[in-house]
């Protein structure tokens, strides 16, 4: 056996699959890489691993041997650990009922957001149910001066996340983000959201999410943003549900619907790449 042989052999082979989630087509929304595992690997490993992926976030599954839930549920963006990921939670749904079409839900035990739960319909749309945050009124004015707008209003929840609200659509789309001056304000998701008057997505809401204090400086599709938009615009509207665009370069489409004190949050997703990381 020569040396190239006896290393491949050593390698260890772990499931791959590349997912873009809220999109219903490939390269829109947001991309999550999604890696099965048969039991946790070390901490380090797994940051290692969501650093080479290199995409917003990778999610890990391990089997989850209680009646609770299916599956545990962690995800990683290329330099930290999150705690609440929703288009790679959609995405490791969309791989599991992928291959298990005589289901129709998936539930996943996370560490820090409690069980989630994604059911596909008859049209294979994805209701993805995670808590509900409502933002209160708080003043932002490092991240405005940093933004160079003029809010209608300003909200936070707790030290997580940063709302903003513009009057409009085309404003939300002509932003263009010093993020040398938003780097050092945080690690909070900085949102800004308008009503969707006139964009040409269609869509009730608008919104752009900005998270450079974790190395993210622009996020694709952020379902966890709209755990905070879900209960805001709710109320604005007067009515449940509202239909959300987030107007990044790859961009969105996702329905939102506050039910039973959550979010629910609909999409579909696309799988684009399967293979093997090697270890």
């Amino acid at each position: 056996m020569d040396q190239r042989t006896a290393v491949s052999m050593s390698w260890r082979r772990l499931p791959f699959t590349q997912i873009d989630a809220f999109t219903d087509k490939a390269f829109g929304g947001n991309p999550a890489a999604i890696i099965p595992l048969d039991e946790w690997l070390s901490d380090g490993v797994l940051q290692a691993i969501a650093a080479e992926n290199n995409l917003s976030e990778t999610a890990f599954l391990v089997p989850d041997d209680s009646d609770g839930a299916d599956y545990e549920l962690r995800w990683f963006t290329p330099q930290t650990e999150v705690p609440l990921c929703g288009h790679a939670t959609l995405a490791s749904a969309h791989m599991l009922l992928s291959s298990a079409q005589w289901r129709s839900d998936m539930r996943f035990r996370t560490r820090t957001s409690g069980i989630l739960t994604v059911r596909r319909d008859e049209d294979q749309l994805y209701h993805l149910s995670l808590p509900a945050f409502r933002a209160v009124p708080a003043p932002q004015d490092d991240l405005v001066a940093a933004l160079g707008v003029e809010p209608l209003e300003t909200l936070g929840y707790e030290d997580r996340f940063a709302l903003i609200i513009l009057e409009s659509a085309a404003q939300i789309r002509a932003l263009s983000p010093d993020f040398d001056r938003l780097r050092p304000l945080g690690r909070q998701q900085i949102i800004l959201s308008a009503r969707g008057d006139g964009d040409p997505s269609g869509a009730d809401v608008v919104s752009r999410v900005f998270i450079p204090g974790i190395g993210l400086d622009e996020d694709p599709v952020t379902g966890s943003a709209h755990t905070v938009l879900t209960p805001y615009w709710t109320a604005r509207f007067g009515r449940d549900s509202f239909t959300a665009y987030q107007a990044s370069k790859r961009g969105g489409h996702i329905g939102c619907t506050m039910f039973s004190g959550r979010a629910e949050l609909s999409g579909r997703c696309v799988t684009v790449i399967t293979g093997e990381f090697h270890l």
